[in-house]
């Protein structure tokens, strides 16, 4: 990197400009966070209370109707974005980008159109929304405001983390993402704007969102029970991450793109639906089936059926055309294998409240289907004000699921190099 290049340079406007990037940060997460929260509403036709409590009151009919709709909706805006659109550029491509920038009207559209289907019950995450539509205004504000091209990568990283922060009340964990994620340093030059834009989007949502955490739990304690479980269960959590974001990105990979959207994706949530009649908390973004882990609401029966459920949803929806993040959905499968794997635990060793093993679970299984350990053990601190002390058996778990991730990498480069070697001793191999 030139002299030319870093933040040092034009240090005043980069400094404007970082307070700038706050405010919009800030701004596109509570739009769209506001705009979820209404769509939700008059989708399931709630007024005030979670949104299981909303999809449960619905009638099983509104259930379908409404997720055919968002099939109709998703189908039919996918469709057209891919077909008359600019090609899109996610954030992470933007920030490594020779000119950091992003297609301002399709990236719009498509933020727009991940909050619609989420808020009418996509199994999808909505964090991704808010990330591009923050990292895409910062990017045209910093290229007008003529700021070098380190400055505006490093201030497009900041603003996705920002509408993160935004939407999630998450400064610190938005910091960790921009820097362990985006950025991959640690450098003073990164770290003081993205917490600067951390707070300011942060602060910005509390004009009209909560400044609550996302999950409420009940009182949780550890001991010796929760960390030998802890131990044993990060390999189990390891492994089952790392299959499930694996399969996750290959569905994401075949999706189609053409006219194939407006069949695949009403079916896809038509029979996301259908499911739902007997087993309403599988909508939404994930929170539903985590909250009923985290308040050990469900037992282990129901635990499993719901995480089946929501892994084939997800998957479903992703292979059938739908956008969306991942990152509530890992959660909330961590969550309930947690309580699947925790609940029999207990039975020979009692201690803990299943609670305890849920956000255990949450966080560990999110640091390897994500692929950011740190950034997972923040966020889940953070997204349910879990006391300090569990951090001990966290980092424990993460330890350990991520030491199997790294096995599960390690034995796909193996694999992929046997095939390459083989298929060229059978190209330069002579016919007999």
């Amino acid at each position: 990197m030139t002299d030319r290049d870093s933040p040092g340079v034009r240090p005043y406007r980069f400094a404007l400009m970082t307070v700038v990037v706050g405010v919009i940060a800030g701004a596109a997460g509570t739009v769209l966070a506001l705009l979820l929260h209404a769509v939700q509403h008059l989708a399931y036709g709630y007024s005030s209370g979670p949104f299981l409590a909303g999809v449960e009151a619905a009638s099983p009919l509104r259930r379908v109707a409404v997720m055919v709709l968002a099939g109709v909706v998703g189908g039919v805006g996918w469709w057209a974005l891919y077909r008359f659109g600019r090609p899109l550029v996610g954030v992470g491509d933007a920030v490594r980008a020779e000119r950091p920038g992003m297609p301002l009207l399709t990236t719009t559209v498509h933020a727009l159109l991940q909050i619609l289907t989420v808020a009418l019950g996509s199994p999808l995450g909505r964090e991704v929304a808010p990330r591009e539509l923050a990292a895409a205004f910062a990017g045209e504000a910093c290229r007008r405001a003529g700021l070098t091209k380190r400055q505006c990568q490093v201030l497009v990283a900041c603003a996705a983390g920002g509408g993160l922060a935004a939407v999630y009340d998450v400064p610190l964990g938005a910091l960790v993402f921009t820097l362990e994620v985006l950025l991959g340093t640690w450098a003073a030059g990164a770290v003081i704007p993205a917490a600067t834009v951390a707070a300011l989007a942060t602060g910005v949502s509390w004009l009209a969102l909560p400044d609550e955490p996302i999950y409420h739990l009940p009182e949780l304690d550890v001991d010796g029970s929760l960390i030998v479980w802890s131990v044993l269960t990060g390999p189990v959590i390891g492994g089952c991450a790392y299959l499930f974001g694996a399969t996750a990105r290959a569905a994401r990979a075949r999706a189609p793109r053409g006219r194939t959207l407006l069949l695949t994706l009403p079916a896809a949530f038509l029979a996301t639906g259908l499911l739902a009649i007997p087993y309403p908390q599988i909508l939404g973004n994930g929170k539903a089936p985590a909250e009923v882990a985290f308040s050990a609401q469900s037992g282990i029966a129901l635990a499993a059926v719901l995480l089946v459920l929501r892994t084939v949803v997800v998957v479903l929806c992703l292979g059938a055309g739908a956008s969306g993040g991942l990152l509530t959905p890992s959660f909330a499968n961590g969550a309930l294998l947690g309580v699947v794997t925790g609940g029999a635990w207990v039975l020979l060793w009692p201690g803990s409240s299943i609670g305890a093993y849920a956000v255990v679970g949450a966080g560990a299984f999110l640091a390897v289907a994500q692929r950011m350990p740190v950034t997972a053990v923040v966020l889940t601190l953070e997204f349910t004000d879990a006391p300090w002390d569990l951090g001990v058996p966290l980092l424990l778990t993460v330890a350990g699921a991520m030491a199997v991730r790294a096995l599960c990498v390690r034995g796909m480069a193996a694999r992929a190099t046997v095939r390459r070697e083989g298929q060229r001793a059978g190209a330069g191999a002579s016919p007999s």
